[in-house]
């Protein structure tokens, strides 16, 4: 046989033989190096794997980060800020920086109503205490507050009297002008203004977020001076 039709004689290697497997000169599958790959997989397969590193692995892979500081929490809304201690627990649960920032944006979402009813109740609180504290006393400002409601349904717009009942500032003024007249109050307004007009502007005024929450002293100024020029 000559050599030509003896390297046609060799076997190809089958496909589903690995190359490192296979012996290309004698077109035969490589024992040894196939028992060795056995042997180690077997070995491989027999011992068990550290708990703590596989989790620490897997927890890699899906990207958490090493350590608690390792998270970018970002608190835009300036309600409060990332916390240590709550880290540390997010990281011991396993969150991913996506997770513990979905954790966080959450927290604010929520916090945000609650924080607003409680200032609303703060400062209802407050102005009620105002108001009992100015007219001698809870009893005698439940009587008077009555008596005050009554008077404002008959003499004033719907829209004037909600907003001067909202404030003590302006339940005040509401008793100012119950207690130096009686009927309807006369405005004084500016020529070609109607009564409706007036008490518009000045329950614009009362309304305006300058005067019922930031107490800006300029502007109160100027509502106390549109009432002394509408009512005397």
């Amino acid at each position: 046989m000559n050599p030509a039709d003896a390297a046609s004689a060799i076997p190809t290697r089958p496909e589903q033989v690995p190359a490192k497997f296979w012996d290309p000169a004698t077109g035969s599958i490589r024992v040894e190096a196939l028992l060795k790959s056995y042997l180690e997989l077997e070995r491989r397969m027999s011992t068990p794997a550290d708990p703590v590193a596989e989790k620490s692995r897997l927890l890699s892979l899906l990207g958490v980060p090493e350590k608690p500081d390792g998270y970018c929490i970002r608190c835009d809304h300036g309600l409060f800020e990332p916390d240590a201690e709550i880290n540390n627990r997010l990281h011991g649960a396993g969150f991913t920086p996506e997770q513990a920032q979905l954790l966080y944006d959450l927290a604010a979402e929520r916090m945000l109503p609650l924080l607003g009813e409680m200032a609303a109740g703060y400062q209802a609180e407050a102005e009620l205490e105002k108001l009992a504290s100015h007219f001698g006393g809870t009893e005698k400002w439940l009587e008077l507050s009555g008596q005050l409601l009554a008077w404002g349904q008959r003499n004033l717009p719907a829209p004037l009297l909600e907003a001067l009942s909202g404030t003590a500032d302006g339940v005040m003024a509401l008793h100012r002008l119950m207690a130096e007249g009686s009927g309807e109050p006369k405005p004084l307004r500016s020529e070609g203004q109607t009564d409706t007009e007036v008490a518009g502007d000045l329950n614009r005024m009362i309304a305006d977020p300058r005067y019922w929450r930031d107490r800006d002293p300029t502007f109160i100024a100027k509502v106390t001076e549109g009432f002394r020029r509408a009512y005397g």
